[in-house]
Formats: C-alpha cells, structure tokens, sequence
C-alpha cells in the first residue's frame, strides 16, 4: 500500500488518475446559455441583433477572440471591453444560480473522498471562475488556470500543460473533462486522458477518443479503468 493524495493508505493508488482537470463552461457548470444572454443583450444594446446559433460558435474559445468575432458582427466597443461586459454580466447571473452539470458534483465529491485532486482548466478569466469555485464544496479544487493567465488558449495545449504543472504532474497520468472541441483538441495535445463529454456541440468520434454522454452516474472506479487501460 501506498500514500494517496489525502495522505491515506490505498491499495489501488497506482491506478488513480493522479489528478482531474476540469473544464469549467459546459462541463462542471452549464453556464453557455449566461454567456449567449450576455452576448445577446451586449449586441442588442448596440442595435444589433444575435442569435443562439451565433454564440453556440464561441463555445470553447479563448474570451479575446469571441470578443473580436462580436466586432467583426458589428459591434463597434474595443474587444477587452467586451470581454470585461460580458465577464460582469455572466457573474451576475452565477451569483444568481450555479446551473452545475449532471453528475458533476457528485464526481467532485468522490474525488475529494478518494483523494484525488482537481484542477479548473478554463477559457474564462480568473474573477469568474473563483466565483464558480466558491460555489463548489469546500476545498474541491487543488488548482485553477484560467484564461487571462494563458499565453497560447484551448486549442493549444498550454492550459492543460500548465494544469498539470500546477501539482507537479505529467499530463499523460492526469485525466481530462471537457466539453467543446478546442478544448478537447487542447487536453488531447496536452497528452492527457482526455475524455469529451459533448454538450452544445457535437464532439467527432474516431479512433482512440474517449465519449461520454454525460457525468452523471460516473465514479472514480470509471476513471481508475481509463487509467489502467492506458497504463496497459
């Protein structure tokens, strides 16, 4: 037996992901639909309109480059402002109600009894994403890189590699949430166990890519498989 994270004694330690990197939009918590009214009241006010279909295109992308592609549609406000009105407007409607994923609390709660870390692994800036986390159980998250501490977003492979590094782990040992395609391409480069849990947005299936429908009913006895199956 071996010392585990929490500093107890476990005979299944080397088949634990040495941690979990969490995406935060669409897979710990639902919030896509907060940043679709944001956007669609941001566009409004400025007289022009915005579709469901249109925000649906930004899911997973660095917050900049959404806000570049709001100017490109129309919206004449320098992009860090955007970025800066939308981020207030999606705080708001979070300390209104947390909409957390299925299954996503009860995964983090295992997790924390089993001792195995999590990491947040986000697009969206640090204020917004320590408002989510506060809104979690105490002490779920080891971690947190958010999207203004980047300098290369999902897809590169920079967050998931700076997620791992945070706790002084390789990536290949560590297993990855994520709901959109830039950020499973991103946690798929990272080296990761990368497992895609599509949401908004269709995630393509092919050879050696891990889909699950959803976190609900999921354990950590699913994810010690992944990792035995990689280790094999």
């Amino acid at each position: 037996m071996v010392p585990d994270y929490a500093g107890r004694m476990t005979n299944h330690a080397s088949a634990d992901p040495a941690a979990v990197l969490w995406d935060m939009d669409g897979t710990l918590v639902d919030t896509e639909p907060y940043w679709i009214r944001a956007e669609t009241e941001l566009m409004n006010a400025h007289g022009l309109s915005w579709s469901e279909e249109q925000g649906l295109e930004f899911v997973g992308n660095e917050l900049i480059v959404s806000a570049r592609m709001m100017r490109e549609a129309g919206l004449d406000v320098p992009a860090e402002e955007i970025v800066e009105t939308l981020m207030d407007n999606v705080i708001g409607q979070i300390r209104e109600s947390v909409p957390f994923r299925p299954g996503a609390l009860e995964l983090l709660a295992e997790l924390k009894t089993e001792g195995i870390p999590n990491v947040m692994v986000t697009m969206s800036y640090r204020p917004l994403a320590e408002a989510v986390i506060a809104n979690c159980p105490p002490d779920s998250f080891a971690g947190l890189v958010a999207g203004d501490e980047v300098t290369a977003g999902k897809p590169d492979p920079e967050p998931y590699l700076r997620g791992a590094a945070l706790l002084d782990l390789d990536p290949a040992d560590c297993v990855a949430l994520e709901d959109s395609k830039p950020g499973l391409a991103s946690a798929e480069a990272a080296g990761t166990i990368a497992i895609g849990i599509p949401h908004f947005i269709d995630l393509e299936p092919r050879p050696g890519r891990i889909l699950w429908n959803s976190l609900e009913g999921r354990s950590v006895a699913d994810l010690r498989r992944l990792r035995a199956q990689q280790s094999a």
